[in-house]
């Protein structure tokens, strides 16, 4: 075999092996690693600053805007000549020798760009409350409405759900109780198969009559445009109406005394004649004075804010003994020798689990190190990750609608291979 002929060959060796390193299969070897990176830090990113709520402590947050990874790969083929002795002892007479030589280098360098979330535009979207809209998106996307609601609301027709756990722990145990059983009742429904959260389009009436001639094909296509539509009543009389969708619940056929819709309507002051209930904010007095004696047909929500829902869902942390005694850590007082079990509220929605130690238990769904312990959310407690899937969903739906800064802080990662 020619020496050409060898260097070709070692050439297409190299080539094909550089080839293999980078293009589609670069793709299937980096894009999962970094996709799995990023999901794994997001959600230790929030729990941590749920822990950090509960420790009285500023929540921060660090979006990871961008990432760019560039390989390169360089594969080179060369022939050295090699001049040796031809005979030992013959200082005139010398042969040559073709040595080939080979070389493959490479160097990946990953760009990640943070912007941190700390402005104006997050602090005012972390403290806007979650609209009834949303409430009523998250009950129709499968989750569980009990979960929903005790997690979103303060209070529900001015039924507390221990309305001080929004914010940082209370000394004083909440008022909770009644709230619970109510939503217990309506969890059991909706497992039978009878409640639902259904839109239902409704007229409005923005304007008095107006004069027939005022009512142009141009008006109408205005008036469209802006969301409003003019239409006559009964008595020929034209008026300008908005359309809207109000989200109502509605209870499917059921037996007059079952046990669960008298529970229902009973906390939450219903009446417990009806089957759909409209979904308000602020249409009821705080106190009740002037409803009828029979029930309202409304059920009025105050919602929490992504900051407090992060508040509530804090309190489900447990917190080392060490951290207690030494009082750096509030603790809300259950009587005259304990101290009151949060679990109580939350009631096995979500649990957030310590432990000692320098590595993360192994047991582990997702754990982050804070004040020299590891919390974490334990991989067979099925109802606690379910609700933590929650969380992770609310806060990009409230925190992922801004249009964000550009990247403040951009890291490049290089080392050769």
């Amino acid at each position: 075999m020619t020496l050409g002929l060898r260097l070709a060959l070692l050439s297409g060796l190299w080539m094909g092996v550089a080839g293999c390193a980078l293009g589609p299969r670069a793709m299937e070897s980096g894009r999962l690693r970094y996709n799995e990176a990023v999901k794994k830090t997001t959600e230790q990113q929030l729990l941590l600053n749920i822990v950090r709520l509960r420790y009285g402590d500023s929540p921060s947050s660090l979006s990871v805007t961008t990432i760019a990874d560039q390989r390169e790969l360089n594969a080179n083929v060369g022939a050295t000549p090699f001049f040796t002795s031809a005979a030992a002892g013959d200082l005139g007479g010398y042969r040559s020798t073709i040595l080939p030589q080979a070389m493959l280098g490479g160097a990946e360098r990953p760009t990640f760009s943070y912007t941190p979330n700390d402005d104006q535009d997050f602090a005012r979207r972390l403290f806007t409350p979650i609209s009834i809209e949303g409430m009523a998106y998250l009950v129709r996307t499968t989750w569980p409405i009990s979960t929903v609601f005790r997690l979103g609301l303060e209070n529900l027709n001015w039924v507390e759900n221990a309305e001080t756990a929004s914010g940082p722990t209370p000394v004083q145990p909440p008022v909770y109780a009644e709230f619970r059983s109510g939503l217990e009742a309506l969890q059991r429904l909706q497992d039978r198969g009878l409640v639902d959260i259904v839109h239902e389009e409704r007229t409005e009436k923005r304007t008095d009559a107006l004069p027939s001639e005022t009512v142009s094909a141009t008006a109408a296509v205005d008036a469209v445009r802006a969301g409003y539509e003019y239409r006559t009543d009964a008595q020929g009389q034209w008026s300008v109406v908005e359309k809207k969708r109000v989200p109502v619940l509605r209870i499917g056929p059921t037996p007059g005394d079952d046990p669960d819709v008298q529970e229902f309507c009973r906390v939450f002051h219903l009446d417990p004649q009806l089957r759909k209930y409209d979904l308000t904010t602020e249409s009821l007095d705080p106190f009740l004075e002037g409803i009828p004696a029979g029930g309202v047909d409304v059920l009025d929500l105050e919602t929490r804010s992504l900051l407090q829902i992060l508040f509530f869902a804090g309190h489900a942390t447990e917190i080392p003994p060490e951290h207690i005694a030494c009082g750096i850590v509030r603790t809300t007082q259950g009587g005259p020798a304990s101290d009151f079990d949060w679990q109580e509220v939350l009631g096995g929605l979500l649990r957030i689990q310590s432990a000692a130690g320098r590595h993360p238990p192994a047991c582990a769904h997702v754990a982050v190190r804070y004040q020299d312990y590891w919390f974490y959310i334990d991989e067979r407690d099925h109802d606690s990750k379910a609700t933590f899937a929650l969380l992770m969903e609310l806060s990009q739906l409230e925190l992922g609608s801004g249009q964000g800064t550009a990247p403040l802080l951009t890291i490049p990662l290089g080392g050769g291979r």
